[in-house]
């Protein structure tokens, strides 16, 4: 005994049988195409969300510290950054002093340069400039 039934449409054709001695059904070839269609559309659809994901997420920063330096007698901040130590490097120079990092000169001596890098708001500045001279 053998039934088949046809059904068409305008893209595909499927055949629906039923074997005498089973209790399922077997779809024909167009389910299976369906199938590997999906799965097709799946790993595509994966394969270009992937780098689309990857773009969006945040790069990292880099690492940046910022060193601010309060100045008790002109009662302002100043930002230590490679600027303000070829100032200090400088004032070093000026005033005969052996070099050493700022942090660990006395308050004397910092409220000195404060005074001092007042007077010379572009420090290293007005040095490099007579040098191209």
């Amino acid at each position: 005994m053998h039934y088949e039934t046809s059904f068409l449409s305008a893209t595909a054709h499927t055949y629906l049988y039923r074997r005498p001695n089973a209790d399922t059904l077997n779809f024909g070839d167009h389910h299976m195409h369906r199938s590997r269609h999906y799965l097709a559309s799946l790993f595509l659809t994966a394969a270009l969300a992937v780098p689309t994901s990857l773009m969006a997420a945040a790069a990292p920063q880099e690492a940046s510290v910022q060193i601010r330096v309060y100045d008790r007698n002109h009662r302002d901040y100043h930002n230590w950054d490679d600027h303000e130590n070829r100032a200090w490097n400088q004032y070093l120079s000026e005033n005969h002093r052996e070099s050493h990092e700022y942090s660990r000169s006395k308050r004397r001596e910092q409220s000195q340069y404060w005074n001092w890098r007042h007077a010379h708001p572009e420090g290293d500045r007005d040095h490099h400039d007579n040098d191209r001279h």
